[in-house]
């Protein structure tokens, strides 16, 4: 047995297929591209910027940054539970959004949808730099993760209220896309006129 993200998970079978080299790459550079574009959709924003709200019923860049850091590592550990599922491989075809699917489906802001009570912003970190220092770490080790995994993340399966039936590596391949969704919402706040110039 090994434990990641204080999970116990049992270990993969001597059958499991790990992911193809062209899968593994295709995570792992939209796992980096989506990173970028969340250092550098904060950096340099100013106190008053940060907590800027463009409507009472909208959130500010720090509600937004804090909800991306706490869904990063709760769909780390969605897919982590998933893995402690047996496989079904049996099941693929049943599987209902292709990957390209769902990285275009989760970053069209004209689909609307609210954030689970838990992954709302309360204000756990007091700070840009720490809420973007724990944003990186958090991404840094699903970095590794994609990139060192010999888990069977195609035949272990759950069910995503919009896309219906997905594999794990879709999953992550949704956690990723899900980080640009929220950085377009950066940038929508950025571009209200009432945005503080510094």
């Amino acid at each position: 047995m090994k434990t990641v993200y204080g999970l116990i998970i049992v270990a993969a079978t001597l059958n499991a297929d790990p992911l193809s080299r062209g899968e593994r790459d295709r995570a792992m550079s939209h796992l980096h591209a989506t990173r970028k574009m969340f250092v550098d959709a904060v950096e340099g924003v100013s106190p008053a910027q940060w907590i800027f709200k463009p409507g009472p019923d909208r959130w500010s860049i720090a509600e937004v940054a804090e909800h991306l850091t706490v869904t990063e590592e709760g769909l780390a550990q969605l897919v982590q539970r998933l893995l402690t599922m047996p496989a079904t491989p049996e099941k693929k075809a049943e599987v209902s959004p292709n990957d390209e699917k769902i990285l275009k489906s989760v970053v069209d802001r004209s689909q609307k949808a609210q954030a689970p009570e838990q992954l709302r912003p309360t204000g756990r970190w007091k700070d840009r730099e720490a809420m973007t220092a724990e944003f990186k770490a958090r991404r840094d080790k699903n970095i590794t993760y994609v990139d060192t995994t010999n888990d069977d993340l195609r035949s272990h399966m759950g069910p995503h209220p919009l896309f219906g039936l997905m594999d794990a590596y879709q999953w992550i391949l949704l956690s990723s896309g899900h980080v640009e969704r929220h950085v377009l919402q950066i940038l929508e706040v950025k571009a209200d006129p009432n945005y503080p110039r510094k």
